[in-house]
């Protein structure tokens, strides 16, 4: 099992970027993003069950953010809009067996793609 993330970058405070996440080896109960900004503990950012039905944000998300899958070949998403500043931080993906959007305990782990946003 593999999760390699991509699509971080240098983006200007008000600026989108679209996550990447793809997944091989096998389907998933759930899976999520979290995030790491330098000098802080890892934090959640948004869970989705594997179908869609369920989905978490964390609260700073404030509709901003938007996690999703594609179907066809199991890549996953986050989409994020209205960027600030305080958004930089290294973004990991996750996948688990089972629906726990905000537990930290993921099987498995992407390697993190760093998202950069200057004021």
């Amino acid at each position: 099992v593999q999760l390699q993330a991509s699509g971080g970058g240098l983006v200007q405070a008000g600026g989108s970027l679209r996550l990447s996440c793809v997944a091989s080896g096998r389907p998933f109960g759930a899976y999520a993003w979290f995030r790491q900004a330098p000098g802080k503990e890892r934090e959640f950012v948004a869970a989705s069950s594997w179908r869609g039905e369920k989905k978490d944000y964390a609260d700073f998300v404030n509709g901003r953010f938007t996690i999703s899958r594609d179907n066809r070949d199991n890549t996953m998403y986050l989409r994020m809009n209205s960027l600030k500043p305080e958004d930089t931080a290294v973004y990991y993906c996750a996948a688990r067996a089972t629906w726990a959007p905000r537990s930290y305990s993921y099987s498995y782990w992407g390697q993190g793609t760093l998202v950069t946003v200057s004021s």
